[in-house]
């Protein structure tokens, strides 16, 4: 709920001012539908499946949940990638250079993150790696415990591993560092904090938002892949129930929290959300001038 509920008031919001969108914050919306997605396709199944006390649908459902839950998270993870890496070519590059940064160029690189995801997510289907149940049984995934016995399990894994999740993590580590630096360098220069301009406070704080959006994502999901790579190298007997249900469902929880980063770090998207509040009749609030007049730059998305 907090999930369907939160990303689509960032697509919302993202609809009205569609018209004021710059380029890179297109990012952003991508990791609204890619977790939006993943609450929609998947959630439910999860959450009958838990009343049910067993796994619903047999085989086929369970490929479809697992490919969906792959799909959707290589998606938000290259995503992310691609935040940090538009994130430090803006930061680093002199604003004639940023403006090159267009909108196609944008919409070129979420298809490909989309593509380069589907590929990643079908390749079990077609013999390189495996689909199955979680070891909890009422959840699906790739087939992790069936990769310490097959050469081919393993090396798609390993594969995987490193191009979708050791890769774009360094690369996301290494843009924020650049930045960090960029910026302790540009405060450095300026000694009185009263004459830092109001265009380097506002890159910090949407630098801040991005790296809390990363750092969050990562966190949830690596208990999660801590108990995978365990279960590769050991049966999955070996871990009770609870211990692999857990990071599972931390892991789920990456897809609610975005929207309560921007909430707190934007009061264009708290006025917004407020007006969207008046809209649809759930109370009636007037805005002050001071909140009608704040400045256009200040945006709710980390790009």
């Amino acid at each position: 709920i907090l999930t369907i509920l939160g990303n689509s008031a960032v697509l919302a919001t993202a609809v009205k001012r569609s018209s004021l969108l710059k380029s890179p914050e297109l990012l952003t919306v991508n990791l609204a539908v890619a977790d939006i997605g993943m609450a929609i396709s998947m959630y439910p199944l999860a959450i009958a499946s838990a009343w049910n006390h067993a796994w619903l649908g047999g085989d086929a459902s369970c490929i479809y949940y697992a490919l969906m839950g792959f799909l959707f998270g290589v998606c938000s993870m290259m995503t992310l990638c691609a935040m940090a890496v538009i994130r430090f070519l803006v930061t680093n590059s002199s604003k004639s250079n940023s403006n090159k940064i267009t909108k196609n160029t944008i919409r070129v690189l979420i298809t490909f993150i989309w593509l380069y995801s589907l590929l990643w997510a079908i390749l079990p289907l077609v013999g390189w790696g495996y689909y199955g149940p979680e070891p909890f049984g009422i959840s699906c995934t790739i087939a992790w415990s069936k990769f310490h016995s097959s050469s081919n399990g393993f090396s798609f894994i390993l594969s995987m591993f490193l191009l979708c999740t050791v890769l774009p993590a360094l690369t996301i580590v290494a843009c924020y560092l650049g930045i960090a630096w960029k910026v302790h360098k540009a405060y450095q220069e300026i000694q009185n904090i009263d004459r830092i301009p109001n265009a380097a406070k506002l890159e910090k704080k949407l630098t801040l938002m991005a790296v809390l959006i990363s750092v969050g994502f990562l966190s949830s999901w690596t208990p999660y892949a801590a108990a995978s790579f365990w279960s590769i190298f050991n049966s999955s007997d070996s871990l009770q129930p609870i211990v692999t249900l857990l990071p599972c469902l931390f892991a789920k929880s990456s897809t609610a929290y975005n929207p309560f980063i921007y909430y707190i770090f934007s009061k264009t998207f708290r006025r917004e959300i407020k007006q969207l509040q008046c809209c649809c009749g759930w109370r009636v609030h007037f805005f002050s001038t001071d909140n009608s007049a704040e400045n256009p730059v200040s945006t709710m998305w980390s790009g």
